[in-house]
């Protein structure tokens, strides 16, 4: 049985949305079964800044630390943080229960500017 987590999407307007986030699923899947609107437009292959989240810093500093591929696609996320990452990268475990995100207020796609 797959062990489940309490995870808070902040949204862009500031309304929290609290989900249950399954173990061994990325902060972007979980968005997306449940209808959080993070884009992630490369569908998780690390090739965009589409799902870029603002963590909590209470949850930082236990994230695994950044590859230099997912280091080099922040550097082309919109309204970047000393503790942005990306949705992608940041797969649920113990250690993340209670994970807390920021939405931020627009992303930016290769090809496209987006305001959410």
């Amino acid at each position: 049985m797959t062990k489940m987590f309490k995870m808070t999407f902040v949204l862009p307007d500031g309304t929290p949305q609290e989900v249950e986030a399954p173990e061994g699923l990325s902060v972007l899947e979980v968005a997306h079964r449940n209808g959080v609107d993070l884009e992630g437009a490369c569908e998780g292959s690390l090739a965009c800044s589409t799902c870029h989240v603002i963590v909590d810093k209470e949850f930082y500093d236990r994230l695994e630390e950044a590859s230099e591929d997912e280091e080099d696609m922040l550097d082309l996320a919109f309204g970047l943080t000393h503790t942005s990452r990306l949705g992608c990268q940041i797969v649920m475990c113990e250690e993340l229960d209670g994970l807390k995100v920021t939405l931020p207020a627009a992303t930016r796609n290769m090809m496209v500017d987006r305001k959410v």
